[in-house]
């Protein structure tokens, strides 16, 4: 544990797996107090256990973000813990096809959760942020937002608008002391791409997940790790003069 950000809250969505989980570790471990709020209520608790065993102070939310008064009732539970400082918005699906592929379903419900969600907790978020002239936001968007990636049409699409609305409340809200910055990472290893692999490639998973490793530049896959000590600099003041920015964490694919 570290000091860094003793003091400052954090609410991080889709904080109980995968990178959501990593960013609520790291940002626990530099001393802020972290609010995880998952649709999965146990999977939210179990991070809060984690942290709290670390010597850590969270607590666990459960919401669905891409329903308005939902979100609206839990932010109001976490502001009621106190104020929020920071603001990951993590939490997100995938999905795979091409517009052809594509569903009118599949499109809403990327659309629902991806880019809804975003507006949800940014709206829930933002005007107590300005109250309080003071804030750090940090959307998890995608190499796919601005780079082509094959078969990701829906996906693509909802990070790019996630990348959009970072420019727009950068630009909106930079007099009222608040910071808004994109974080693009390119193919991670977490829970999902095991359970991507094990669906579709039970019968030679250790051949594509190779294959995957190897088509970084770098040559393998990222970690949450390395997505969530990207994450935390942006939260913290050593990037007090940073807003409007998109990060790319992508092992050289955005080149």
């Amino acid at each position: 544990m570290t000091d860094r950000m003793t003091g400052k809250t954090a609410l991080v969505t889709g904080g109980g797996s995968g990178i959501g989980r990593a960013i609520c570790l790291r940002l626990a471990s530099e001393g802020a107090t972290v609010r995880v709020l998952d649709l999965n209520a146990d999977a939210a608790n179990k991070v809060v256990g984690e942290i709290s065993a670390a010597g850590g102070e969270a607590s666990g939310h459960s919401a669905d973000v891409g329903d308005h008064a939902d979100v609206a009732r839990a932010v109001g539970e976490v502001l009621a813990l106190g104020a929020i400082d920071a603001l990951v918005n993590n939490a997100g699906i995938a999905h795979v096809g091409t517009v052809e592929s594509t569903s009118e379903e599949d499109l809403d419900r990327l659309y629902r959760v991806n880019v809804k969600g975003a507006y949800n907790l940014l709206s829930a978020v933002v005007p107590g942020m300005k109250a309080r002239k003071n804030g750090a936001i940090v959307n998890i968007a995608s190499v796919a937002a601005t780079v082509a990636v094959g078969e990701r049409f829906a996906y693509s699409m909802t990070k790019g608008a996630i990348l959009a609305m970072t420019y727009s409340v950068a630009k909106d809200y930079v007099a009222h002391g608040i910071r808004c910055n994109a974080v693009s990472p390119a193919r991670v290893h977490t829970p999902f791409v095991d359970e991507f692999l094990d669906r579709y490639y039970a019968d030679n998973r250790d051949e594509v997940f190779e294959k995957l490793a190897k088509s970084q530049p770098i040559g393998r896959m990222g970690t949450p790790d390395e997505v969530a000590g990207c994450v935390y600099q942006l939260c913290s003041q050593d990037f007090g003069y940073v807003t409007g920015t998109e990060i790319f964490v992508t092992g050289g694919q955005h080149l």
